[in-house]
């Protein structure tokens, strides 16, 4: 778009090494997630995440040939690059985004508040594509980051922007305001979300006003119009007379809602497919825009009718014949189909990959330029299938393809599901994604494996956000080692273990030989330690390139066997101490025989000296937590006096690494921390990645004196509604949960288990709780109902809770 002599001009840098004019099209921050790297500008930010100068040789390896940092660089280790010196790599971002914001004309409708900005900008962009050419922000980009990143696609051939804002602290927004300079602004609501950066609600609404400085008008609800001071003019809903749209009524039946609105003195009414709050109001704010733009009302009722639910994630669920399907299937547009493509790549290290694609219906680029880029990025991601449907991408995107992508093509959709072949698809991680016209979401469900209604629901993004937490407070060069077995507490194994490699841990830990194998047949590359391998598995350790953990002399004698039988050397293992945990490991006092006997041993090499700390977590056990600390220290010091290289010292887990950070040492061990169970502590943000769901299949009314389920333990003592829930002991459900020790939450409310628990059956009381139906969603642990608590009722630990789920419930991945 611009070369990049005139982006030094608009960022106010300092040209450190100029070696050509290149035109640059492509911003990023993330050098693995680079598309066009000749063109693109990488920006080495520094965050509380991070420290893009860190990366600089990355992103160089990937093609990328120019650079803006905020420190001293070796020029050295960039040749032939233009590097550019600015005080701010993050101000430098932003003043380039006001830069390109400022050649555009368009309306752009700049949207804010607690909750609701993506609903409301991926329902406008639903509502308003067919008299717009739309760019809005991908996803949910609305940080200090990602808005500049969306402003950056905005094109000639666009008529329209939406884009979402969001804060964490004062003095961000004016910013934000002066990237985007939106003409209208939508505020969603002021709520409790979000507020950690501000003292009270009122410090937080004006902070977010601060984006509507400039605009032309203000669309929010009545309640929240009072005080507002701006030149702009309000457009308000709400029920009385003074609303510009006036809320008449709200009738919820059958799954749908109808509002009864009032305009300019006349009424009229929409009806949308959903029942819940937040729908209506944001449906309300999102017909407050239409108005404005004057769309007409018949249209605006005919639209409301059809809207779709929006769901930001990219699910990872199983598919049919060994696929892994990830549904992205209602939009199709170059920078969600970047990040899709990247989650892809993330996801399926060893298999096939396979692209569902149709015509992208607002791009701002033409077709040529467009499936040029989108052909690139498929060779980039290592897209091996491309199955393309519509008519624009038949014809152009073939021109693009190299010989070795296989291709095929489809006029729609209807005419892909006639053609459809189960036998078509085998062993391959296939993105499904669309435009919503082509209704995508019948691909998805054909490709989909039928499992029973109960899941275990994965949120990837929770494992990056808890990783990094800990990240925060390791100190810097201490390597982190994050624990995967048990199926990743019960998460799925190879799943988690793709995301922790492509977020940089340094090692992973499993519990046995077979789990290592595991991950290495998904394509999981990082060193992995195995801490209970026994001889039946050192044939696999081999093979797999597994690095076992040695605690006994026996183990010790047997392995360095092994390794020279197979004419092997310097085999990587890990020692274990023990020292008060009393379950596996070298006494101290053993550690100056194992030292002089590694020394003399060609066929060994210690990578790695740990042990386990039995009570870390447990503020009256601290004196016992010193005294091991202190005699792992010991048994270290006894090594070191035999063995000369280094090697990496651990003993922190993740109650640890928070409480007793002088432990942190060469590596800490982030185990059920990782998933989102923190100690009492509470000094981290975790959340919780695994929610277990399942659903109501009956409701039916039982009558006092009556008995629930075998051995009638479950006697109702007043007329009750028993809900069946599809999910017993089988599933991982405990018997120590019946008879009303364990609840479950349905519709907002704690209903108890009521008699014993089935093999696939759990009976819970309803009786009170409104709007019941079969069918409707239950939760079993998860963000409303937290994991500890489950645990807490069956009188064990999360630990157990989570691992116990079985194998037949499927598991289902997504990521935001």
């Amino acid at each position: 778009m611009y070369p990049i002599n005139t982006i030094c001009d608009v960022v106010k840098g300092k040209p450190l090494q100029l070696f050509s004019d290149v035109e640059i099209t492509e911003l990023v921050y993330d050098s693995r997630k680079v598309q066009s790297p000749a063109s693109a500008l990488f920006f080495a930010l520094k965050t509380s995440h991070g420290n893009g100068h860190l990366f600089l040789q990355d992103a160089y390896k990937t093609g990328i040939r120019n650079f803006i940092v905020e420190e001293d660089v070796d020029l050295m280790l960039l040749p032939e690059s233009n590097v550019i010196r600015v005080e701010s790599s993050l101000d430098a971002l932003q003043q380039l985004a006001i830069f390109h914001r400022s050649h555009f004309h368009v309306p752009v409708i700049g949207i804010t508040g607690s909750n609701g900005k993506t609903i409301v900008k991926e329902w406008l962009f639903q509502l308003l594509d067919d008299e717009y050419n739309i760019v809005r922000s991908p996803k949910s980009y609305n940080s200090q980051i990602g808005v500049p990143l969306s402003v950056w696609q905005m094109a000639d051939a666009h008529t329209l922007a939406i884009f979402e804002a969001g804060i964490s602290q004062p003095g961000e927004m004016a910013g934000l305001e002066r990237i985007i300079q939106p003409s209208i602004g939508v505020l969603t609501n002021i709520g409790e979300a979000h507020s950690e950066g501000f003292s009270t609600l009122q410090q937080k609404l004006s902070e977010k006003l601060n984006l509507f400085t400039n605009s032309e008008v203000l669309i929010l609800e009545e309640k929240n119009a009072a005080g507002i001071s701006l030149p702009a003019k309000l457009f308000t809903w709400g029920s009385s007379e003074n609303a510009t749209l006036k809320v008449v009524s709200i009738e919820k039946r059958g799954g749908k809602t109808s509002i009864h609105l009032q305009f300019s003195g006349s009424g009229f009414q929409v009806t949308i497919p959903f029942t819940d709050g937040a729908s209506v109001q944001n449906a309300i704010t999102c017909c407050c825009v239409l108005l404005y733009l004057n769309i007409d009302i018949d249209r605006i009722k005919e639209r409301f009718s059809q809207l779709h639910a929006v769901d930001m994630r990219l699910h990872f669920v199983h598919g049919i014949n060994h696929c892994t399907i990830i549904n992205d299937s209602y939009s199709a547009d170059l920078t969600s189909l970047y990040i899709a493509l990247n989650f892809l790549a993330q996801q399926s290290a060893a298999q096939k990959r396979t692209v569902i694609l149709s015509d992208f219906v607002e791009s701002g680029k033409s077709d040529e330029i467009l499936y040029k880029n989108i052909a690139r990025a498929f060779e980039k991601f290592g897209v091996k299938r491309v199955i393309g449907i519509g008519k624009h991408i038949g014809e152009v995107l073939p021109r693009y393809l190299k010989g070795e992508i296989q291709a095929q093509f489809y006029l729609s959709t209807d005419n892909f599901v006639q053609h459809f072949r189960t036998s078509s698809f085998l062993d391959e991680v296939i993105l499904v994604k669309g435009a919503r016209i082509f209704a995508f979401e019948r691909i998805a469900l054909l490709l989909q494996q039928k499992v029973h209604q109960t899941v275990l629901e994965i949120n990837l993004n929770a494992i990056v956000n808890n990783l990094k937490q800990y990240q925060q407070i390791v100190k810097p060069g201490t390597k982190l080692m994050a624990m995967v077995k048990a199926f990743a507490y019960g998460s799925g194994g190879a799943e988690i273990a793709s995301v922790l490699q492509y977020n940089n841990v340094a090692y992973l830990g499993v519990a046995y030989t077979d789990e290592g194998a595991d991950l290495r047949k998904e394509g999981i590359s990082l060193p992995i330690m195995v801490m209970n391998a026994d001889e039946t598995s050192l044939p696999s350790i081999v093979d797999y390139n597994l690095q076992p953990v040695i605690y006994s002399f026996e183990q010790l004698h047997l392995f360095e066997q092994y390794i020279k039988d197979q004419g092997l050397s310097a085999w990587p293992v890990h020692l274990e101490v023990e020292t008060g945990m009393n379950r596996l490991g070298f006494a101290v006092s053993d550690m100056p025989e194992v030292g002089a006997y590694l020394a003399k041993s060609p066929y060994l090499k210690i990578v790695s000296m740990f042990s386990h700390l039995a009570a870390s977590e447990d503020f009256a056990q601290d004196a016992f937590t010193a005294l091991q600390a202190g005699r792992y220290q010991e048994a270290v010091q006894e090594v070191k006096k035999h063995i000369s290289y280094s090697f990496i010292q651990h003993i922190a887990n993740s109650a640890a690494i928070v409480r007793h950070p002088d432990l942190q040492f060469d590596m800490v061990r982030l185990g059920i921390g990782l998933y989102g169970v923190e100690n009492e502590t509470h000094r981290l943000h975790l959340q919780p990645v695994a929610t277990l769901r399942t659903t109501i299949a009956q409701l039916k009314t039982v009558k006092k004196g009556e008995t629930v389920s075998y051995n009638r333990r479950g006697e109702v003592k007043e007329d009750a509604i028993i809900a069946t829930v599809r999910i017993g002991y089988a599933d991982g459900y405990s018997r120590r949960l019946s008879n009303g020790k364990g609840k479950m939450w349905v519709n907002g409310h704690l209903a108890p288990v009521i008699g014993t628990i089935c093999m696939d059956m759990t009976m819970i009381d309803v009786t009170g709780i409104p709007n019941v139906k079969e069918g409707d969603e239950v939760i079993v642990f998860g963000k409303e109902l937290p994991v500890q608590q489950v645990a807490e009722w069956m009188g064990t630990i999360p630990y157990e809770v989570m691992t116990s789920v079985s194998q037949r419930v499927k598991r289902v991945y997504f990521q935001e």
